[in-house]
């Protein structure tokens, strides 16, 4: 319990923030690499490998929004807690985590009865066709009888983490995944159960993992412990947390409203070959959200736990370095992206015409990348610093009234060319900096 508080109050803000970036950042990458081994089994399944890949396809948005209700309770909780615990209130730190662990619980009963009964209707809605549907239905059925552990496994791992122990949430991720490609192995290839098999293998991993979580937090080396007293309804403690974690929330749920307005509209101006360096260039934006929300959630026990702690040089000390590391990552890959992008293409394709057209549009697409890094460490330093409704506004303007009306406007403009669609990103990007950038210097010159 002294190590974790001499880590996020004592240790110099460098050495503590990289202790707690970094594997955070490995937890991300664990995920990305076990999602596409995921795929890899189940596109290699005899005979049916492609339309079972993508019946699966079709589930990616629901399963998206089952984790935005995780958010909705962990992303805003576990600031919360951070702040209690940074003014030595462990007591009230323990009741958020209790309360939020009853809310996901609430959560994953309604959620499972809803996709159980409506689940069907709702992947015809996301795309499925009459050869996929059987596919992302057996898939979907069986991954919803899990939600308890999705749930659970996102929502509390965040616990630990608001604790600085990103290296136990970085070892849960890592063993729920090593669990789910084993157990891909065994049930699709071993027994022939396909689709059923590898939403049977996630479930059951999601089931260790939470294993794993909830044993950490009952353990006396957790300075946060989960107490069966703690678990219940307290409005005064949820409602806040809930708040708070809405921008997150709402940020993975618009995922999917902006993933179909780019495609809607680009297969109207551009056809397939501009959807598919959509493809593209989105598979290259996880690398980007694969580092940047890293070392966001290395900062922010540090933020949060020092905001409550009073200890505001800290505080600026863990922002000014988040944004350094924040802008200097996203402006790497924007060079390499700007000076090669045909090479970055060819990485996920061997069509030269798609190639070609990738590169012209992933220069477009990622214009403001460079910059991109003011963007997510002002908003999700928001979140860590109980400024709920600040960034709520952000993500509601970039997304909702910026980006998605722009998609469809601009290429209206552009004579129908589906570089407009592209453009959308940079301008809704640039003109949300503008106004993310002077609002966040405006909080922090203020904080004393």
């Amino acid at each position: 319990m002294k190590n974790d508080s001499e880590l996020l109050a004592a240790m110099p803000v460098r050495k503590a923030f990289f202790r707690l970036a970094l594997p955070a950042v490995a937890a991300q990458l664990i995920n990305i690499l076990y999602n596409l081994v995921d795929k890899m089994f189940i596109g290699h399944i005899p005979g049916v490998g492609k339309q079972a890949l993508a019946g699966v396809g079709v589930t990616a948005p629901v399963i998206l929004a089952i984790s935005a209700f995780a958010a909705l309770v962990s992303m805003g909780g576990a600031p919360k807690a951070s702040i209690f615990m940074g003014k030595g209130d462990n007591e009230q730190a323990e009741k958020v985590m209790g309360s939020c662990a009853w809310m996901l619980i609430v959560l994953s009963v309604v959620l499972t009865a809803f996709m159980l009964i409506f689940g069907k209707m709702i992947l015809q809605l996301f795309g499925a066709s009459d050869n996929t549907i059987l596919y992302a239905t057996d898939y979907m059925n069986i991954y919803c009888v899990g939600t308890l552990f999705t749930q659970l496994t996102l929502g509390l791992n965040a616990f630990i983490t608001a604790q600085g122990k990103t290296l136990i949430s970085m070892c849960n991720v890592a063993v729920g995944a090593v669990t789910n490609i084993v157990l891909d192995a065994i049930l699709i290839n071993g027994f022939g159960m396909g689709v059923k098999g590898a939403a049977l293998a996630t479930v059951i991993a999601q089931g260790v993992s939470t294993c794993f979580v909830i044993h950490y937090l009952i353990k006396p080396t957790s300075q946060l412990k989960l107490r069966l007293k703690n678990i219940r309804f307290e409005r005064k403690l949820l409602l806040p947390c809930i708040l708070l974690g809405t921008s997150p929330a709402l940020m993975q749920l618009t995922e999917n409203m902006v993933a179909i307005s780019f495609n809607t509209s680009l297969q109207k101006y551009g056809g397939d070959i501009a959807v598919a360096s959509m493809s593209i260039l989105t598979s290259i934006m996880q690398f980007v959200m694969l580092l940047l929300p890293g070392l966001v959630q290395g900062a922010q026990p540090l933020l949060s736990y020092n905001l409550g702690a009073k200890n505001i040089s800290r505080v600026k000390k863990t922002f000014r370095l988040l944004l350094i590391c924040c802008l200097s990552g996203s402006f790497l890959i924007w060079l390499v992206c700007m000076l090669i992008p045909q090479n970055v293409a060819s990485i996920f394709t061997d069509d030269v015409p798609l190639i070609t057209y990738t590169g012209k549009s992933m220069r477009i697409y990622l214009a403001m990348l460079l910059i991109y890094g003011i963007q997510v460490a002002c908003q999700y330093s928001f979140v860590a610093l109980d400024q709920a409704k600040k960034a709520i506004f952000l993500t509601i303007w970039r997304k909702i009234i910026l980006l998605i009306p722009l998609i469809f406007i601009l290429p209206r403009i552009l004579s129908g060319s589906a570089m407009g669609v592209f453009l959308a990103e940079p301008i809704a990007d640039t003109i949300a900096i503008c106004t993310t950038a002077p609002m966040f210097y405006y909080y922090y010159r203020k904080l004393k």
